[in-house]
Order: C-alpha cells, then structure tokens, then sequence
C-alpha cells in the first residue's frame, strides 16, 4: 500500500507558531517534484514539540494541500497508547491514506508490549497502520519474529526501518513478505533496503532533493541498479551533512537556506552551529540545490 518516496515533511514555525503558508508551499513542491506520499508530524516534522492542536492543524492543512494528488501518511505516533489512538483516529478523520507510528519510547516495553500497543492501535482505529522501528529514539528494537506478528495483524500495513541492520532488516523482510510493505528510515540505507526487497523510503533528504530521491528509488525498484548506485553516490555527501547533528537541525538550516521557510526551531532543538553551516551551504552548492 506505501511504497516508494515519502517525505518526511518538516514543521515551519515562524514567531512561535506554525507557518501554515510555508507549510501548503512545501507539500506543493514535493507534489510537483513526483513523491509518492508525504508525512507530517513525524520526528523530522518535530512531532515531539507539537501541541496538540498544533498537531491536528498540520494534518489537516497537509491533507487539504496534498488534496490526493500524493498520499498523507500522518505521524501520530506516541509512548501512551491512548493518546496513540486519539492522534490516529484524528488522522484517519482528516482524511489522511494512513499513519505511522513510533514505537513506545523511553517506556522500553517489552516485545509482547509492542505488539500489545500495536495491536490495540489498530483495533480501536481499523486503519491502514506503518510500524517505524528506530531503537536510537526509542531504546527498544522491534524484532523480526515481532515484526511478523504486527504484519498478520489487520490494518498494521508496513514497517518504516530505521534500526540500521540491514541483516535484520533483510530477515524481516524475508519472514513478513511481499504483501507487507517494508520503506527505510535511513536516507544512506534506502538503496541496500531496496536491494534486499524494501519497497521505498520516508526520506528526510526529500525535503531539499525530492527530485533526486525519487529517481534513486525509481531506478533501484525498476532494477536500473546503476543508475541507482550512481544517484545513491552523488547524494552521499548530502546524507552525511543532513545528519552532521540531531535531525531536523541540519535539515531546517537547509530549507531555510533554499528560502522556503523560516529556520526557527523549537526546544531543546538549537540551530545549527556556524561550522556545520558553513559545510552545509558547501555542500548544497556543490549539489547544484543552492
């Protein structure tokens, strides 16, 4: 069901609040730029500092700009199941394809937690769900005899891999099938993702080359791995500095060098530092995206 380029969309603050111009602007240009999906009110989207309100507004603006020319797949991920549910059913509400959510962080649940979590998310919602697995944020990793339970549950859809082992990532792919559609969470590792049997990406890198990233993954899926090694290649100096400090940092430096929002960020975010900056602005120049 969710395959191919999603972007992992950031927030655009600007005077404390969410620019909601700037927000429409960006969804337009990955829209024209051919990604397949965008998805708010992630990690990258700076989720974690979102009021509530704030949270449902961003999903009801992406869904509306998107207006089903790509699909919306809203995070609503959260350690409280409860509050899970009410994020998700809001989505599901808003009219978003689907949603995606983190696994319970700093809680450390168990496996048989995780799958308890998952699983009643989906009962309470009945809608299309992604799993996203990325034990650096959430100190708990989902395995893959775990990933297999989630994948015969009705309405758990996909997996977003973020664990960085892609001898892990390849045995869930192997356990779960072809029906369960496995995306990365690491720009750097989409490539080797999709040589394994990956369907795609939630790029963070999309927000400032979607063009780029699209084509990789085109490319890769249509068996061109050529042409996907040379993309994966000529991209490597941007995933490096895109993630030269906590995302969204560096990326919100960068959008906002490109003129298409506001670099505000929220605590305990801080801007990128002046060195990191200057190598940023190198590299984007040396892309050609500057």
């Amino acid at each position: 069901m969710f395959e191919g380029t999603f972007t992992a969309l950031l927030t655009p603050f600007r005077s404390g609040g969410v620019d909601e111009t700037a927000l429409r602007q960006l969804v337009e240009l990955q829209v024209e730029a051919g990604v397949d999906g965008v998805v708010p009110c992630g990690s990258t989207g700076e989720s974690a500092t979102l009021s509530h309100d704030e949270h449902r507004r961003v999903v009801e603006i992406v869904v509306a700009a998107a207006a089903g020319r790509v699909q919306v797949v809203a995070g609503t991920g959260s350690n409280n199941t409860a509050e899970a549910v009410e994020l998700t059913r809001h989505a599901k509400q808003a009219g978003a394809d689907g949603a995606l959510l983190i696994s319970p962080y700093y809680n450390k649940p168990t496996q048989e937690g995780i799958v308890a979590h998952y699983t009643e998310i989906a009962r309470q919602t009945a809608f299309p769900l992604i799993v996203y697995n990325i034990p650096g944020r959430t100190a708990s990793n989902i395995l893959p005899a775990t990933m297999l339970r989630l994948a015969d549950t009705e309405h758990i859809v996909a997996a977003k891999e973020a664990c960085g082992d892609i001898a892990q990532i390849s045995e869930t792919i192997a356990l779960c099938g072809p029906d369960f559609s496995v995306v990365s969470g690491d720009d750097a590792l989409a490539l080797a993702l999709i040589a394994v049997g990956g369907q795609g990406v939630i790029s963070t890198t999309s927000n400032v080359a979607p063009r780029q990233m699209v084509e990789l993954v085109r490319s890769a899926r249509g068996g061109d791995l050529e042409r996907a090694r040379s993309i994966h290649q000529q991209l490597g100096p941007l995933f490096d500095v895109l993630f030269c400090e906590t995302n969204p940092i560096p990326v919100k430096a960068a959008v906002s060098m490109l003129g298409l929002c506001d670099e505000e960020i929220r605590l305990p975010m801080t801007r990128l530092t002046d060195p990191n900056r200057e190598r940023l602005r190198l590299v984007l120049k040396e892309q050609g995206i500057l």
